[in-house]
């Protein structure tokens, strides 16, 4: 693992560089995923495919990605965050690739697959370096490198409309390759690890037996996978209430949209650095309470100017979690399995989080979208009495 370094600047030498980096790296690799969804009209279009095949290969992806979080905290605990990183990248560049260039629908799943092997071995390898590299300033550092993640969707967003407007959709995919290839070579370069390639066994029991084993780090999991469940269902649903639910015209629920990424990017290095200074407990309970009562005031409000004035608050809410969260769970995991047991806890969360969809879509088919909703609010509340039981 990489050493912590004594000085912790943010930006410049070897501990800012690898941030920079390693957040730049994750940017590209939210971008390149996110950036599908705008362009699926014109994908399915080219590939003379159904929206069920295309939903086929979101769920590859995601499914992959969330597979993958737990072999990629462990190896990088057993071998070195470099080796983790790097791989990841030149995966993603492959996948994303393969995606641009597909001929057929066949090829276009082969890409999702491997962007999604990727994608799932690097966040958690890139948490773990945040942990190794910074000790005093983890909360700002974390921050920072989360909200890349929401920089990498306002990105999408402008790069979709761009790229649709004097391209095709395969050439969005081109700045995120060229943006993989040279945070892999600068991390490749920059990083003082060096580069280990062996079997190492999982140990997927003792790492469970943790999680599952700790009532702490159970109530924990749990919280985060209601966490996971709202904002995997919002950032799917969100638009279509908005639009759909309460008539507001599709500007609104564009509108709405974005405001979850670009306040996301604000927010998350915010709460991160006052987490340095507030207890975390307070802050994470605090956030979710903001969380759910803007929510609530989303499902309520009748007019659109309130209803997105209380998603920005929501948003400010929801965001503020990952970055004060994560920290907390880096400083309470054993240092020699740190980074396997936060790549358990999110193959775990991120996989019930994906059940969200799935549950707002069916409430809303069966009754409508303000019961959805009022769902996660409830979500959100029993989230933060767990934390408040649990930290």
């Amino acid at each position: 693992m990489t050493e912590r370094t004594t000085e912790e600047r943010l930006v410049t030498g070897y501990a800012g560089r690898l941030l920079v980096g390693a957040s730049v790296g994750w940017l590209a690799i939210q971008a390149g995923r996110l950036v599908l969804s705008p362009m699926l009209p014109q994908v399915t279009a080219d590939l003379q495919i159904s929206d069920a095949q295309a939903g086929v290969a979101f769920s590859l992806l995601w499914g992959l990605y969330a597979l993958l979080q737990y072999p990629s905290g462990r190896l990088s605990d057993a071998l070195s965050r470099k080796t983790l990183l790097t791989t990841g990248l030149a995966l993603v560049a492959v996948g994303f690739t393969a995606l641009a260039a597909a001929p057929s629908y066949a090829f276009f799943l082969l890409g999702a697959a491997v962007v999604g092997l990727g994608a799932g071995l690097y966040p958690t390898a890139a948490r773990a370096l945040v942990s190794d590299l910074y000790s005093e300033k983890q909360g700002r550092a974390f921050g920072l490198h989360t909200a890349s993640g929401d920089l990498g969707g306002v990105a999408a967003a402008g790069l979709g409309a761009t790229v649709l407007a004097v391209a095709t959709w395969r050439a969005a995919f081109v700045p995120v390759v060229a943006v993989a290839l040279v945070v892999l070579a600068s991390l490749h370069t920059w990083s003082r690890e060096e580069y280990v390639f062996e079997r190492r066994a999982l140990d997927v029991r003792q790492t469970l037996g943790r999680l599952f084993g700790t009532p702490r780090f159970r109530g924990l999991l749990v919280a985060y996978a209601l966490y996971a469940f709202t904002w995997q269902a919002t950032a799917a649903f969100l638009p279509t209430f908005l639009n759909t639910g309460k008539g507001f015209g599709q500007g609104v629920g564009s509108a709405a949209f974005a405001a979850l990424f670009a306040v996301g990017a604000v927010v998350k290095p915010t709460a991160g650095t006052l987490s340095d200074y507030v207890p975390r407990r307070t802050l994470t309970v605090s956030s979710l309470l903001l969380g759910a009562a803007s929510l609530a005031a989303v499902v309520l409000a009748q007019q659109p100017l309130f209803a997105v004035i209380a998603v920005v608050a929501f948003a400010a809410g929801l965001m503020s979690f990952p970055p004060v969260m994560q920290s907390y769970l880096m400083d309470s995991f054993p240092a020699d399995s740190a980074g396997g047991d936060l790549g358990a806890m999110r193959t775990v969360y991120i996989g019930l989080g994906a059940l969200g969809p799935t549950y707002v879509g069916t409430v809303a088919t069966l009754a409508d979208y303000r019961l959805a909703f009022w769902g996660l609010v409830a979500a959100l509340l029993v989230c933060a009495g767990l934390v408040a039981a649990t930290t």
